[in-house]
């Protein structure tokens, strides 16, 4: 089955390739999501993957077995020039003069979130790791990848997803022994309108 969706993607088969969205688009949400911390970035993420998929289809081998591995390789080299264009968008503002200063809504913004502390502390944890070692963390740990399906997808060896697996595990066990509770007194809770977690996969 997968040998043929293979071949009527490569032969650019529309069908096929609304097939191939409605099995893996969430999967590739889901590694967008862990990767950006931002909804709305992932959102974007699994556009351009796809996109990126269709234009690069005729490359896809004709035989192999799920494409997940393959998604989620293009969907995180697709996180990396996003990030990049960040970062150069900031070194331009940062040249810019300095204008009027700005409201704080930092502190307002984070009462909507559910369980706003425990999201807080894993993203401090993460904050930590490299950014090689967040992909491969997200591959092997979130999205349930095996060593060689995270090494094909990130186009790197089998050993180097181990050790770089290693590094984010032991930076992430010391950083939560050294996190102290963020909660905030009286802070007011309210139920956000979009989830604060990757979506149930159904298709992996």
């Amino acid at each position: 089955m997968t040998t043929k969706l293979r071949s009527r993607i490569r032969d650019g088969d529309d069908d096929a390739f609304a097939e191939l969205f409605d099995l893996y688009a969430r999967s590739v949400y889901n590694h967008a999501f862990r990767l950006t911390g931002d909804w709305s970035t992932a959102e974007d993420v699994v556009s351009l993957t796809f996109f990126e998929a269709w234009r690069l289809r005729r490359r896809l081998d004709a035989e192999g077995g799920s494409l997940r591995p393959w998604l989620l390789g293009i969907a995180t080299n697709i996180v990396r020039n996003i990030r990049r264009a960040t970062r150069r968008h900031a070194a331009a503002m940062s040249r810019l003069p300095p204008g009027g200063v700005l409201e704080d809504f930092s502190d307002e913004v984070a009462s909507r979130i559910d369980d706003a502390d425990m999201l807080a502390a894993v993203r401090l944890a993460l904050d930590t790791l490299r950014r090689t070692e967040r992909e491969v963390l997200a591959l092997c740990v979130w999205s349930g990848c095996d060593y060689p399906t995270a090494a094909r997808a990130l186009g790197i060896p089998v050993g180097t997803v181990r050790s770089r697996l290693s590094r984010a595990r032991r930076k992430l066990a010391a950083a939560a022994e050294n996190r102290e509770p963020l909660r905030r007194p009286g802070q007011v809770r309210e139920r956000q309108p979009y989830p604060s977690k990757p979506l149930r996969e159904g298709n992996e």
